[in-house]
């Protein structure tokens, strides 16, 4: 199985319109090969240290079965659309790739 961990930063007020957005296309990534998860976050504020808070992240957490399954997600004529969609509310993207230790 492979996690991935995505911080999507935003600029500024742009939150909820992503939100909506993404919301959107989840159906589409739920139908995909291999997916077994695909789930947007936001900070969740608490008084837990060290916790660092950014109320412009949102934070994917996606399970795929295989690393071949995350590749074709990529590509996909749905993310494509998606990522046209969002490209003006994104100020930049960071993933991890993970698998269990």
């Amino acid at each position: 199985m492979v996690t991935v961990i995505a911080s999507i930063h935003l600029k500024e007020g742009q939150l909820s319109k992503y939100i909506e957005i993404f919301k959107s296309n989840v159906p589409n990534v739920l139908k995909e090969k291999g997916c077994i998860g695909y789930v947007p976050t936001i900070d969740l504020p608490t008084a837990l240290p060290p916790q660092e808070l950014n109320k412009n992240v949102v934070t994917i957490i996606e399970e795929w079965r295989s690393l071949e399954d995350l590749q074709a997600h990529l590509s996909s004529p749905h993310m494509l659309t998606y990522q046209e969609k969002v490209k003006d509310l994104v100020d930049k993207v960071s993933i991890k790739v993970l698998t269990e230790a």
